[in-house]
């Protein structure tokens, strides 16, 4: 596989990865999830099967997909990773919310705690981007 050369045409070469399609179930649940804890919005479009969720400061765009029959929830193999810098405040606020949040963990400089989104994907939160080591 050869990587595309220097002066390839800007329509042939790719730009970051700025969004993630979730497969759900329960669309509502998820927006419901995503914008209390974790401050998204919807940005509907008129006949889209899509929901696409955007923080008002940029960040990954979620794109809510509803899950066909065959799809199990839960089952993909990445984690969202939400950068706060007081994880122990923040894991807190969730649990206050009414959310089952994992313990803190302890690793290289820096902490996070895990939990489940409503169609049982893997999220975290973590203050490894602000660690110092």
């Amino acid at each position: 596989m050869n990587a595309p050369s220097a002066s390839a045409p800007s329509d042939l070469v790719s730009g970051p990865c700025n969004r993630i399609v979730i497969y759900c179930r329960d669309i509502e649940a998820m927006v419901s999830f995503y914008s209390t804890y974790f401050g998204y919005q919807v940005v509907a479009r008129p006949q889209d099967r899509i929901t696409e969720l955007r923080r008002a400061d940029g960040g990954l765009i979620l794109m809510l997909h509803p899950a066909s029959k065959g799809q199990k929830e839960g089952q993909a193999l990445i984690k969202l990773v939400f950068d706060v810098r007081d994880v122990v405040a923040f894991r807190a606020h969730l649990l206050a919310g009414g959310l089952t949040v994992g313990p803190v963990h302890e690793a290289d400089n820096y902490q996070f705690a895990n939990l489940k989104d409503p169609a049982k994907n893997s999220v975290s939160i973590s203050s490894r981007a602000f660690c110092t080591g």
